[in-house]
């Protein structure tokens, strides 16, 4: 019998401690889908965060929001109750204002589509802020604002149309609010590029440039990434090479964990934060059979089945184990078949 100590990572280097939160020294948590959805915390979140400093494990936030400035989102926390302060948050306003600089001479012209807080972090580059394009900008960087309008991602495409250089802070598809799924800013990114037909150079997530560099200020030697989405969160976690939980408070979901990409696959499954202090339940394989705890996984062809029922997480941590173990290079262009079954 082999055992593997996660859904996502057998390496040496990743063996599930008893606890989850035992393996590693601090935590890097996305903010929304992970800490809150719109105004309001997730359930049990700022309890454990709280509950990191008296284990003795760091804490910092990793973040795609550029509308606001790391003293706005500290503030925010705490009136949540989460434990912060400006020096625990990194966000994608000042990596992406520190990745224009490094693309244009200082004293270049720029306009920002987004907040205020993006264009504070563009003039402490030593860029000069305008407001058209009308003003011939050297560059454009656009970053999310709720008020960003139609007129705003015009003045973008013109500009960019005509030359300038692009950078984006990030480009998330959506982000959780109180009551839903809506636009992030990659899907104004995108409103640019189709009139466009140019891509802009990315910062943020999920790039790991911002996991790497709050991991270094924090004094994280080996940092648990928990994120809510695939493909910001768990890949760039992956790219910095720290382990990764996928929270199931927010976008994504168990059955995309299963359907992910090679590079988007998390080390862990959790339901929740609260999930940082319970036992992780280790992986065991046998004869093609892949048992988490009660439950057990198989994979025939394109399915996979399951004893074991849909509600039960370590069900759909071992369909996970399974899948990926049959496809460890690539996946699949469809999503596999999963049937749940009572064992016997």
């Amino acid at each position: 019998m082999t055992e593997h100590p996660t859904t996502g990572d057998s390496s040496p280097d990743r063996t599930a401690p008893r606890r989850l939160i035992d393996g590693y020294d601090g935590v890097l948590a996305d903010l929304d889908g992970v800490v809150y959805a719109g105004p309001h915390a997730i359930d049990g979140a700022t309890d454990a965060l709280e509950r990191l400093a008296g284990e003795g494990k760091r804490l910092a936030y990793v973040t795609n929001n550029a509308s606001r400035s790391s003293e706005q989102v500290a503030a925010h926390l705490r009136e949540l109750g989460a434990p912060a302060t400006p020096d625990q948050v990194f966000g994608s306003a000042q990596a992406g204002a520190e990745l224009l600089a490094g693309q244009v001479p200082a004293g270049s012209s720029v306009l920002v589509v987004g907040s205020e807080t993006l264009a504070d972090a563009v003039r402490a580059q030593g860029l000069a802020v305008v407001a058209s394009a009308a003003d011939r900008p050297d560059a454009v960087i656009q970053g999310f604002a709720p008020t960003i309008g139609w007129k705003d991602l015009a003045e973008a495409a013109y500009a960019v149309a005509a030359g300038a250089t692009w950078v984006a802070t990030n480009t998330d598809m959506s982000i959780p609010q109180e009551r839903g799924i809506a636009p992030g800013n990659g899907t104004l990114v995108a409103a640019v590029a189709a009139a466009t037909g140019r891509s802009p150079s990315i910062a943020g997530k999920p790039g790991a440039a911002l996991f790497e560099t709050a991991a270094r200020h924090s004094g994280l030697d080996r940092a648990l990434v928990v994120g809510d989405r695939l493909d910001t969160d768990i890949l760039g976690g992956n790219r910095a090479g720290m382990a990764t939980a996928l929270v199931l408070t927010g976008v994504d979901t168990v059955r995309t964990a299963l359907a992910a990409d090679v590079a988007e696959r998390p080390a862990y499954l959790i339901g929740s934060l609260a999930d940082l202090y319970e036992e992780y339940p280790a992986i065991t394989v046998e004869g093609g059979s892949y048992t988490c705890r009660a439950a057990t996984a198989r994979v025939t062809g394109t399915r996979v089945t399951v004893s074991g029922a849909e509600d039960d997480l370590d069900g759909w941590r071992a369909a996970c184990a399974a899948w990926w173990a049959a496809h460890p290079d690539t996946a699949p262009a469809s999503p596999p078949e999963i049937g749940f079954g009572t064992a016997g």
